[in-house]
Parts: structure tokens; sequence; C-alpha cells
């Protein structure tokens, strides 16, 4: 009841805050121009993480959880919200948008938030002073692929949405009361947003929602799966695969083009879609499919044992190349397994 409470409560916040935000935005001319790179022709408000911030503050308000875990992800949140503001309105060079990312991670680590060892087959392989950098990668790389995605109405909201739901269940399924509290709360929040933000959009997330929506993903994902095994390694990489597989062959891309890694392209998994013919909202309600169908591809491997978990990851990496060489996320040439399959379907008729 208080998890429906906490959602509902979210929603009206957002729903609320968002017209007052969008009407701020344009007075003040915090606004998200068209370019060759972007995808809209208008200028549209670019302050929606705003909304995030104040549905997810008045949503923990509500909730109040007693938890010492909640001071480091306020912490991190409110960096992450500025680094992105000031980049939204001044343009951030990327190292020092970086840095402000590494701030961030940095609170949690303070906080003894950390990935302290990986259990393997064969044993525990313990982290000792590696655990900072390892968890500071671990934050800083969701937040940038949560960042990376944001590039259609309503697409990086609607996957962290989902990305939260999944997280929740699996909360539900630990009976962590903690979690499950931040993902109604972020639910909420994401949805009442979404009624504004989905295409066509009145309001963006801009930097300053995606890195905040990175960040407590990668945080819950922390706490959830905190002193993991070989297997639980998996689970969040699941749940954000679409962030994660754009970033991954984004980079492979630009390196095998001899680009800059970090050098931005119109060659993202929403882009190829687009190319490939379909409309603006087909293509954020197809990758919301594939990002549900990784969802629940997340849950069984957390509910399997470990044959069934092998099984259940070849099957996704079996998916994840089809969806690389339909798409051309490498190169529109890049097409070995599906050139496979055509060959046998032709020897099959002949």
């Amino acid at each position: 009841m208080i998890t429906l409470l906490l959602v509902v409560f979210s929603m009206i916040v957002s729903l609320i805050l968002t017209p007052i935000v969008i009407k701020i935005s344009i007075k003040l001319d915090i606004m998200d121009k068209p370019n060759y790179r972007k995808v809209h022709t208008r200028p549209i408000s670019v302050l929606g993480g705003t909304v995030i911030l104040f549905s997810f503050m008045l949503g923990i308000w509500i909730g109040h959880p007693i938890e010492r875990e909640i001071i480091p992800l306020i912490i991190g949140t409110i960096i992450m919200y500025l680094v992105g503001l000031i980049d939204d309105v001044y343009n951030l060079k990327p190292i020092l948008k970086l840095l402000g990312q590494c701030l961030a991670a940095l609170v949690v680590v303070y906080y003894g938030v950390t990935i302290d060892f990986i259990q393997l087959p064969f044993g525990i392989i313990h982290f000792g002073v590696l655990s900072v950098p390892i968890t500071v990668f671990w934050i800083i790389a969701i937040t940038n692929a949560i960042n990376l995605i944001d590039g259609l109405d309503g697409l990086a909201a609607g996957v962290s949405t989902i990305a939260f739901m999944t997280i929740g269940f699996i909360a539900i399924l630990q009976a962590d009361i903690f979690i499950i509290m931040i993902c109604s709360v972020m639910i909420g929040s994401l949805i009442g947003f979404l009624f504004y933000n989905f295409h066509p959009a009145k309001i963006f997330l801009g930097d300053s929602g995606s890195l905040q929506l990175g960040f407590i993903i990668s945080f819950l994902s922390l706490l959830g799966f905190k002193n993991i095994t070989f297997f639980s390694l998996f689970f969040p990489m699941v749940i954000l695969a679409v962030p994660f597989i754009d970033t991954l062959f984004a980079m492979i891309r630009r390196a095998k083009k001899g680009q800059k890694i970090m050098q931005a392209d119109k060659s993202h998994l929403h882009h190829k879609l687009l190319k490939l013919g379909y409309t603006h909202r087909q293509t954020v309600v197809l990758i919301y499919s594939i990002a549900i169908l990784f969802s629940i591809s997340s849950v069984i491997l957390y509910l399997s044992q470990p044959w069934g978990v092998v099984m259940m990851l070849i099957l996704i990496l079996i998916t994840i190349e089809l969806i690389v060489e339909f798409t051309g996320l490498i190169d529109d040439n890049y097409r070995p397994f599906l050139r496979l399959l055509e060959k046998r379907h032709q020897k099959h008729e002949d």
C-alpha cells in the first residue's frame, strides 16, 4: 500500500511540476535548439532534470527512509543534477563533466557502498583497494549509458522506468524495503514526466535528468548486487542491455572508423531504426519492447539455477548479435550471423 502511495504521489508531483518548469525554461531561454545531430525541429525545454529531482526529493521526504545509504544517494543525485544542468546551459567540456561524475561516485565510495568482491565457481576474489576504482567505473559507465540513449522523445525516461520496475521487482523478491521505496518514487516521477516527454515532447530530460537517472540506477544496482557472484554480475547488465549495447557498439564503431571513442554521431540504435523506416513513436516503442524483453530475461536469470543462467546468457548474446546486425550498429555490411542464416535458408529451398 505504501509502495502504491509513493508511486501515485510522485506521479502527481511530476504532473504538476512539469508545466511550471516548462514555463520557467521558456522565460529563462534554457531550451534545446535544433541542430544537424538532433531529431527535433523546434526549441524544447531542457529542464526535465529539475522535475525529476524535485519529484524524487519530495517522494523521499514522504517515504522517510531511515537507511544510511539515503545520504550518499541524495548527495550524489544532486551533484549529477548540477553537473548536467551546467552542461545543458553552458556546454561543459567532456573532462569537466567526467570529473563531476567522478565526484558523485566518490561520495558513494566515501559512505562505504562499494563492490568488494566477486564470488566465482572456483572461489572468491577480493578486490581490496581496487574496489574503489571498480565502483567508480561501474557508476560512471551506467550513468553515461543512460545519458547516451537520451536521443528521442521519451526514450531514456521510458527505458529507465522499465529498469526501475525490474530492479524494484527483484527487490521485492529480496524483501529490500529501501530499494523498493526508491524505485516506487522514481517510477511515479517518470510516469508523470512521460506525459509531457513522450513524442511530441514538450520537455526533454536534458543531461541534468539523464545523469540523475543513470546515477540512481547504478546506485541501486550496487545495493541490490553489492557482494556479487559471477552470475549476479550479469543482472544489472541485462536489465540495462539496451543502453549498454548502444554504448558498447558505438565505441566499437568509432574505433573501427578511427574516430574518437567519445565523438558524437548519428548512428545510435534509435538513429539506425529511424533510417530503417520506423517512425519516431514506433522506434521508441520498439526499443521499449527490447528493454522489456531483456528485463524479463534478467528476472529469469535471477530465478534460474546455474545451468539455466548459462542457457539464458547464450540466448541473450545471440539476441544482441541479431539486433546489432539487423540495425547495422557496427556497420551496415556487418551481417555474419544473418548471412549464415540466409545461406542455410537458400540451401533448404534448393
